[in-house]
């Protein structure tokens, strides 16, 4: 049985209590854990599989308190590193009336851009291991390379390594920096997640079939195409599959692209994917891991915040049964 390793961010949303303002303006904010890979990690281990988080935190209490709840999550902290030369990251979120939110971070650098390879340890790494990356510490700092070295690693180890660019545009100097690094990475993931709105800013093209093809570069297999409520398709190079998403009251959308891929990768690990079978097992499977997803991530809307929002896998599996 293999193991999701996340790596990247780890860092504090603080949500506001009222929606509909512009963060100028929010008077009262909620803190949740956070940081995209660190959902995932926090989805995978909920739902039932393990997983482990790299990263760095800042020797500050809200490193103290993201060990605390990833632990709680079942995530294993034991490659989470620690510095007193930088702070744990932090991200201010702006609600929306309809739960969509804008984001304003805190980090120059933050902890977790201060990860180095050489604190990488391939031996961490099996067969049948999974390893989930996010573009928000793909910037050029030590933490980049430590990507490079761990993606090597698993991919070497004969694991399967998935990608969701997750951008954040606020992150970069540029558009075009974050773009070049996002296209750099694509060719080394095994799964790559993309959003409707990331994906005409990533390709360039403006037609969605030519773009959606265009990511099949490198080692790329499968390609899982996120529209929001309304659902996801899954890409192979030959075939598509389509699947609904939920109707649910939305509160908060932070998290929900995590919660969507985290609950997609937990199946995958039940299912015994591996780096030879993962084309036959989406083939086969495809419309029960997209449903679990989909519940997955919708379920994750109707609270607030992203780990401190997921749901059971009970309740995903009531939500199936509807």
């Amino acid at each position: 049985m293999g193991k999701l390793f996340a790596i990247g961010e780890v860092l504090i949303d603080f949500i506001p209590m009222q929606k509909g303002e512009a963060l100028k303006d929010v008077r009262t904010f909620q803190r949740a854990p956070g940081g995209a890979p660190a959902n995932v990690a926090a989805a995978v281990s909920k739902y039932g599989q393990k997983s482990a988080m790299i990263s760095k935190l800042g020797m500050d209490a809200f490193g103290d308190f993201l060990i605390e709840k990833l632990m709680e999550a079942g995530v294993a902290t034991d490659k989470i590193f620690r510095t007193s030369e930088a702070n744990t990251a932090l991200a201010f979120v702006s609600l929306k009336a309809n739960g969509e939110r804008d984001f304003t971070f805190y980090r120059n650098p933050s902890a977790d851009l201060l990860l180095n390879e050489e604190e990488i340890n391939p031996s961490w790494f099996e067969e049948g291991d999974f390893l989930h990356f996010c573009s928000v510490d793909l910037v050029e700092s030590p933490m980049k390379q430590a990507h490079k070295k761990t993606i090597k690693a698993v991919s070497e180890a004969g694991g399967l390594v998935c990608f969701d660019p997750n951008v954040r545009l606020p992150l970069w100097n540029n558009k075009e920096t974050c773009r070049k690094a996002i296209l750099e990475f694509l060719p080394l993931a095994d799964i790559v997640k993309i959003s409707d709105e990331e994906l005409e800013f990533i390709t360039g093209m403006k037609n969605e079939v030519k773009a959606l093809h265009s990511l099949f570069v490198g080692k790329v297999k499968a390609v899982v195409f996120t529209k929001g409520a309304a659902g996801a398709e899954l890409l192979l190079r030959s075939e598509k599959y389509q699947s609904s998403g939920f109707s649910v009251e939305v509160k908060d959308t932070t998290g929900a692209g995590d919660a969507f891929i985290g609950g997609f990768l937990f199946k995958l690990m039940e299912l015994n994917a591996d780096s030879i079978n993962l084309e036959s097992v989406l083939r086969l499977y495809h419309k029960e891991i997209l449903r679990f997803a989909n519940a997955s991530g919708a379920l994750t809307t109707t609270g607030c915040g992203a780990i401190s929002a997921l749901p059971s896998k009970e309740q995903i599996e009531w939500l199936l049964e509807k």
